[in-house]
């Protein structure tokens, strides 16, 4: 069975948008570009050739990784983040043990990747952990360096 993944409406909204685009624009953008680059005789040296082809199959690749997200989506409405206990789509700030400034992290998909804060998925060890969780509550995780104890101190 596939993994499902947690999006928001707008980055299921966006990546969607971006599989019709490659499926359509993208793959007659690089249809054209390998005509042209066969159009310059030799293919064993030419270098138009390869570079096309290499980007065929890098979009080709990101079509499949897009469509397999699309088709296990799990859309997280707005209101499931924040509240009192940690859901997939929460943005948390956690305190490290040690540590004076908290950190945030969006519990999500890394395809809702931000600027403002980090992501961790939840299924990983620390993104399992965090979730049920509530503000106040020290969870730990294992990781490659050991246990790692965080205090959760806001959810947004």
């Amino acid at each position: 069975m596939a993994d499902v993944h947690q999006l928001s409406q707008s980055a299921f909204d966006r990546l969607k948008a971006e599989h019709d685009d490659l499926c359509t624009r993208g793959r007659i953008d690089i249809a054209r570009k390998i005509e042209a680059a066969r159009e310059l005789g030799d293919l064993s040296e030419n270098g138009d050739y390869h570079a096309a082809k290499e980007e065929q199959g890098k979009m080709a690749g990101r079509i499949m990784h897009l469509a397999a997200i699309i088709e296990n989506a799990e859309i997280v409405a707005d209101g499931e983040g924040g509240g009192d206990v940690v859901r997939a789509g929460s943005i948390v700030s956690v305190l490290y043990e040690g540590d004076a400034e908290p950190e945030r992290f969006l519990v999500g998909s890394i395809e809702e990747k931000r600027d403002d804060v980090m992501v961790v998925s939840p299924g990983s060890p620390m993104g399992l952990a965090l979730l049920g969780a509530a503000i106040s509550d020290a969870v730990e995780y294992d990781s490659p360096g050991g246990t790692i104890k965080v205090e959760i101190v806001a959810i947004d």
